[in-house]
């Protein structure tokens, strides 16, 4: 039987492609049950249905984190979800999210975790151009109470090239993010 995964996102979910990819060709097996966002113009959302891929906006609008985070909780709970991707979530999940699916929440971090932890999105690329690091990547983590803090599951790597900008940065690690959520969907899948 195929490993049941659901996916929470907020912004295009260009990470979940690969595994997206790897689905529709045969070579991982896993089953996207549903993808969830905060956010009815979500990308991911488009990005996820022109695969056959159950879609749901659940609207945080008036809700407080607790309740929002009940409703998403009881939807992966009702799609029968084994393991929850965050892809792109722009939401800090509350303590009990993470109780109920503790060891079974990876977030991916667009930087080679501890290093330019708690930040999000471009600014992670900006900071590392600004620091003048070497190397760079993409961190896929379990996810705890401590923003970007959790165990470490994977990393990949990738060299930060002279003349590089946030954006240039940005497309090389999310083309890791891709791979990284394959491997990890593989190895989940071998236990």
């Amino acid at each position: 039987m195929s490993l049941r995964v659901g996916v929470l996102g907020s912004t295009r979910g260009t990470a979940l492609q690969g595994v997206l990819d790897a689905i529709a060709d045969g070579s991982l097996d896993v089953e996207i049950a549903v993808v969830i966002s905060n956010k009815a113009e979500a990308q991911i959302l488009e990005r996820a249905a022109k695969y056959g891929v159950k879609t749901l906006h659940i609207d945080a609008t008036g809700l407080k984190r607790a309740e929002y985070d009940e409703r998403v909780s009881a939807a992966l709970q009702e799609a029968g979800v084994e393991l929850v991707l965050l892809i792109g979530y722009m939401r800090i999940v509350t303590t009990a999210f993470v109780d109920a699916w503790r060891g079974r929440l990876l977030n991916v971090h667009p930087s080679l975790l501890p290093a330019f932890g708690g930040m999000m999105n471009m600014s992670v690329h900006e900071a590392v151009i600004a620091a003048g690091v070497k190397q760079t990547g993409c961190t896929i983590h379990q996810v705890t109470e401590e923003v970007d803090a959790g165990p470490i599951v994977l990393q990949k790597r990738c060299e930060v090239l002279p003349g590089d900008t946030a954006e240039m940065l940005k497309e090389r690690v999310q083309a890791l993010e891709q791979q990284a959520f394959v491997e990890v969907l593989k190895d989940w899948r071998r236990g």
